[in-house]
């Protein structure tokens, strides 16, 4: 069923499934009247009474302020934002006394909302449901969401004589003719000249991916190669954006040669494609046809989000069959054990997956447009909510901004593959359990992979939670180095040593728990791709002077990167 900007079933279905959550809490705390029978449902029942009267006698400090303010006397505001949050920034949410009772009402009513979910008797899977959409009720009734209640929007309409209006009318029905949230400029950059734009050429291609060799930049090079698996669910320039923040700029300017691949974007014809294909001849011909090419003994790895689980799986199988031509593993904001899979596992459950596998499970596309506004909502804060009020309130274009333009680049996934994976991980967390899951007719064990491994988390991740992806650390057998750096699953990843922003945190012990890993490690200024190459210095072995041809004569130089898969657009 096609619902406006994307809406999957799984969100709608989610959302129910919330509400219903609330109705059986809120009938069983109405009906309790036995301490013995019921004594969680009471003790919800009094945390609730708690909290009313909390939130009365903060509503009385609330008219208070508001009457001294209306006199003319200064008074300490009751409620304010919580640091960082930028929607009440403008002068008239502080001097004009209604917007500022405005505003106090919304936080003080936001604040019982969240606090009333958490003061609930509901098991924990349905708490999370209600808590993230209780979140994105909270964030769509923002009085900043709304032109009669938005000062700057009043003001630019008449500035502006309400031209302003007519252009964001102009922009809500361009957005729902398409079907999308316009959250970018998205002619605002060409792939291949202002973004991806590393000199290389493909080096071979099947119909899953094209292999990328990028040109050194130096005249020695490792002799060992490193090959990078991005995200299916994206493209892979994120990691080659512009020269200013290029992963695979600092890679190749480090004496490495790049190799990267570039997975296509499924259409019909791919409706097939299972999770073994992605393995197999994704991940595994790769490391076969960079290995080839550079005449290296063994390279190097790095997989990113479920590229990395890609890349994970991979490695297991070919440890299992003694193919010893992997160095080293990165793994970069990936998750291989499932068990608490953050935000996106609200969206997931037996019915829901029951569903997709009768759908799309033995053949068809999961439309990427799908799947990126669920990514949206797990940020709708900043992703969301801004657009709104600057496309369709204020009337202004779409901002230009190169990551915003990658993050509107959706990509299909085809459904057997999507429906396994969401199935067997985020469903079953099946990968972490030895010889459980079966791929390429290869039981998988994730304990074979005894490489070395960098494994990198990010404080801030929504789609991976940096404690999810701590326990690779206990289910790879090889001597891990774990890092944690600050902010999200991307800008997190994408921090470019030559800004030197930010910060990382490390630790040479092996804790159980992550919390007690992170309460003795020591935070460390700057990118944490200094300390990532540092650390893969020992498995490049020693340099070579760098080829002047790309390729070889089996795997021959073809069109120039980013090649035209990363340019082909979801469908």
């Amino acid at each position: 069923m096609n619902r406006p900007f994307n809406m999957p079933d799984e969100f709608v279905d989610a959302f129910v499934k919330a509400g219903a959550s609330l109705w059986r809490s809120l009938a069983s705390a109405s009906t309790a009247v036995d301490r013995t029978e019921a004594g969680s449902v009471m003790e919800s029942t009094g945390r609730l009474v708690e909290l009313q009267a909390d939130y009365l006698r903060h509503l009385y400090a609330l008219t208070e302020h508001a009457l001294k303010t209306s006199a003319g006397t200064q008074a300490e505001a009751a409620v304010e934002p919580a640091r960082g949050d930028r929607r009440f920034n403008g002068a008239e949410w502080r001097d004009n006394s209604l917007y500022s009772l405005l505003k106090q009402c919304y936080l003080l009513n936001a604040r019982y909302c969240v606090d009333f979910v958490e003061a609930l008797d509901l098991d924990e899977r349905e708490k999370h449901r209600l808590r993230f959409f209780t979140r994105q009720l909270v964030e769509a009734m923002s009085p900043t969401n709304f032109v009669a209640t938005n000062p700057d929007a009043i003001k630019i309409a008449t500035e502006t004589e309400g031209q302003s209006l007519k252009a964001g009318l102009d922009n809500l029905i361009a957005d729902l003719s398409k079907g999308n949230l316009t959250i970018t400029d998205e002619h605002a950059f060409e792939v291949g000249k202002d973004v991806a734009t590393s000199r290389g050429a493909v080096v071979f291609e099947n119909d899953l991916f094209q292999l990328i060799q990028y040109e050194p930049a130096t005249e020695q090079v490792a002799a060992r190669p490193l090959l990078i698996v991005p995200p299916c669910i994206n493209k892979f320039y994120i990691l080659d954006l512009q020269p200013a923040n290029s992963f695979v700029r600092f890679a190749v300017e480090h004496g490495l040669t790049v190799f990267m691949v570039s997975w296509r974007n499924p259409d019909a014809s791919c409706g097939h494609l299972g999770w073994d294909d992605y393995v197999a001849h994704g991940a595994m011909r790769a490391i076969e046809v960079a290995r080839s090419i550079s005449g290296a003994d063994k390279i190097n790895v790095v997989g990113w989000c479920v590229g990395g689980t890609i890349l994970s799986s991979a490695l297991a199988l070919l440890r299992t069959r003694g193919d010893e031509s992997v160095a080293s593993v990165t793994l970069l904001t990936t998750m291989l054990d499932f068990r608490e899979p953050g935000d996106l596992g609200v969206f997931v459950d037996e019915e829901s997956v029951l569903l997709r596998e009768q759908t799309i499970g033995r053949g068809g596309i999961y439309r990427g447009a799908e799947l990126g506004f669920v990514f949206q909502t797990l940020r709708s804060k900043e992703l969301i909510w801004p657009n709104v009020v600057n496309h369709y309130l204020k009337g202004k274009p779409p901002e230009r901004f190169d990551l915003l333009f990658w993050n509107a680049d959706v990509t299909n996934l085809p459904g057997p593959m999507y429906c396994w994976y969401i199935r067997n991980m985020y469903l079953e967390n099946n990968l972490r359990e030895a010889n459980r899951l079966t791929m390429c007719d290869t039981p998988v064990d994730l304990g074979r992979v005894d490489l070395p491994a960098y494994v990198l988390a990010t404080m801030e991740d929504h789609i991976v939670p940096w404690r999810s992806a701590y326990r690779t650390t206990g289910l790879l057998s090889g001597d891990i180095r774990f890092v944690l750096g600050a902010s999200g699953h991307i800008a997190g990843v994408i921090n470019p040593a030559s800004k030197n922003k930010r910060s990382y945190w490390v630790s040479a012990n092996r804790e159980e728990d992550p919390a007690a890993w992170l309460a003795g490690a020591e935070e460390k200024p700057g990118s944490w791709w200094n300390d990532w190459i540092a650390w893969l210095a020992p498995w490049t072995e020693d340099k070579l002077a760098a080829r002047t041809q790309l390729g070889s004569n089996l795997y021959p130089p073809g069109e120039a990167a980013p090649g035209r898969y990363v340019k082909e657009k979801a469908s």
